[in-house]
């Protein structure tokens, strides 16, 4: 069973990946306790300026 979660917190997920450049997507998954290819999808759908998709859809 997957778990969910809201679109805030994906935001702020996604927000603390792209300002800790020092810091590995892994890293910051466990800290999070989230998965890290969850993190990745996160990010990955959603542009650096946050022009594209949200990442909660």
């Amino acid at each position: 069973m997957s778990k969910r979660y809201t679109a805030e917190f994906k935001r702020d997920a996604v927000a603390l990946v792209r300002s800790s450049p020092h810091r590995n997507v892994t890293e910051i998954a466990r800290e999070l306790g989230v998965s890290p290819e969850g993190l990745r999808g996160w990010v990955s759908r959603t542009a650096p300026t946050g022009a594209r998709a949200d990442p909660a859809s």
